[in-house]
């Protein structure tokens, strides 16, 4: 058995403890999940592809099922404190072996989705600056934003909570103004609640939304990876969890309704068919400053960079938890001294992030359809991979050990969770061509999807092999915090962290 850090010694420290309270955790994960670009982006391409008008009580239906997936999830997180989240998660409940595959697959899908946000934020940015007669390649734009996320990165969480949290409210604040103008004037017949109708979930287009749903919610969940930072584990996980799901679900549901409401219900399509993306400052732009509308439109390109920062804090801390336990190369398990900030799982993700935009430049794709839209989705995918088999690892979890939770949070929730993500999962998987709009034989409907059952067998093969030659790492991981000791600062002022030995 490893061996338990003494309590006040460095290893507590490691990431910056006692930092965060429930608004700053709320902010990243709410820029993470980016509420302006999806109801400017993704809501008005939905209406457009599906010709569904039920888009708002799909978003609401979404986030009924993601509260039943969070009572399981944050009923475990009050029991583990630490940045591992669906891998720490999945270890803790199904084991070892396939706890590595999960954090493979982590790394995988978070790294797809941060580094999908630089297409669009290229491609926003591009536009932006062409209208003051700047004429820029989409790929220059992004190495911008890329420079800015880097430098942030390093510095330290609370910062990072600030710029995230000032961005976040103004983004908040435009949506509500624009959505309260949308239905103070709407189309002949007045406000409707047709598209907010139950009855529309019958509707056959009704399951391509809830996959993109889905998606649009991505990011709330990663709560419980700042675990190691907030100053009240039990309480602010849990809160923050909740209202960010709240918030964003009922944020969508009102800016689609709202945008129903000003086309009308029976022409909201054939609008979204016209304008597509910018079908929500369209149909607010009559009725407001053309000031205004145009301050929207430039916090479209602040809520991208919102979600690239956010998501790239999360993927340096799931690097730093992984190397903290030995799965990775040691170094990655570093933190700054002064920041607390994971120093070089930050830098590898910059790094990463740079090869990728060079290499889509270098191909010459189109940065929203390409690199935003299919690494988005794919991104996605591996996060519903991972909700799915979290939700089977809360009951393996609780089945071990009741810790005095109720059944409905041990037993019940989770269990109606993992049998409907896992339904979703496999909807998603046979239909993934047809959701990337991609022809009926191209490779890639299986490629990318297949990409995540290579990191997990892979992830499994390795821990394995952990097993075989280096069992004491092996016996440490899932161990978060308990699993390190820390050596001296380096002169360069970074401090390390090891793998406890037996």
């Amino acid at each position: 058995m490893p061996t338990r850090a003494a309590p006040h010694s460095p290893v507590t420290q490691a990431l910056a403890r006692n930092r965060l309270g429930v608004p700053a955790v709320t902010a990243f994960v709410l820029a993470a999940a980016a509420p302006l670009t999806v109801v400017a982006g993704s809501a008005g391409t939905g209406f457009a592809v599906t010709g569904f008008v039920g888009v708002p009580v799909v978003y609401l239906t979404v986030g009924v099922l993601l509260a039943v997936f969070s009572a399981g999830y944050v009923a475990m997180a009050r029991h583990v404190r630490q940045a591992g989240g669906f891998y720490a998660y999945v270890t803790l409940g199904l084991g070892r072996v396939p706890g590595v595959g999960a954090a493979l697959v982590t790394q995988l899908g978070y790294n797809c989705l941060q580094i999908s946000l630089y297409g669009a934020f290229g491609a926003v940015a591009a536009d932006l600056a062409a209208t003051r007669g700047w004429y820029l390649p989409w790929w220059l734009c992004a190495a911008a934003g890329w420079v800015l996320v880097a430098v942030l990165g390093l510095r330290s969480v609370r910062l990072n909570g600030r710029v995230l949290a000032t961005l976040l409210l103004l983004e908040l604040a435009v949506v509500v103004v624009f959505d309260i103008v949308m239905l103070a004037h709407p189309a002949a017949g007045g406000v409707t609640l047709t598209a907010l109708s139950p009855a529309r979930l019958a509707d056959p287009a009704a399951v391509a939304i809830l996959v993109g749903g889905l998606a649009g919610f991505v990011g709330y969940e990663a709560t419980v990876v700042f675990a190691e930072e907030v100053r009240d584990p039990r309480r602010t996980v849990a809160l923050a969890t909740y209202l960010a799901l709240g918030l964003i679900a009922g944020l969508y549901a009102l800016s689609t309704w709202a945008m129903t409401v000003a086309a009308g219900p029976a022409d909201v399509v054939a609008a979204a068919r016209a304008h597509d993306a910018d079908l929500f400052f369209v149909l607010a732009a009559p009725h407001l400053p053309a000031a205004l509308v145009d301050l929207g439109r430039l916090l479209l390109l602040t809520s991208l960079f919102a979600a690239l920062l956010a998501f790239h804090n999360m993927v340096a801390r799931y690097a730093f938890s992984l190397a903290r336990e030995g799965l990775l190369p040691a170094v990655l398990g570093r933190t700054g001294r002064l920041t607390g900030a994971p120093v070089y799982g930050s830098l590898l993700q910059s790094g990463l992030a740079l090869t990728a935009l060079g290499t889509f430049a270098g191909a010459g794709l189109d940065p929203i359809r390409h690199v935003f839209f299919t690494g988005g989705v794919t991104g996605g995918l591996g996060v519903l991979v991972l909700m799915a088999a979290t939700s089977f690892a809360v009951l393996g979890y609780f089945a071990r050990d009741r810790r005095g939770e109720p059944a409905w949070r041990r037993v019940t929730a989770p269990a109606v969770a993992a049998v409907t993500l896992t339904a979703v999962l496999v909807v998603t998987v046979a239909g993934f061509g047809a959701l990337l709009d991609l022809p009926g034989d191209s490779p890639l409907r299986w490629l990318l999807p297949a990409g995540y059952a290579v990191a997990a067998v892979a992830g499994a093969g390795w821990a394995l092999i952990l097993r075989a030659t280096r069992p004491r790492v092996y016996a440490a991981i899932g161990l978060g915090p308990d699993s390190v000791t820390a050596v001296p600062a380096t002169p360069s002022g970074v401090s390390r962290s090891s793998p406890v030995h037996a």
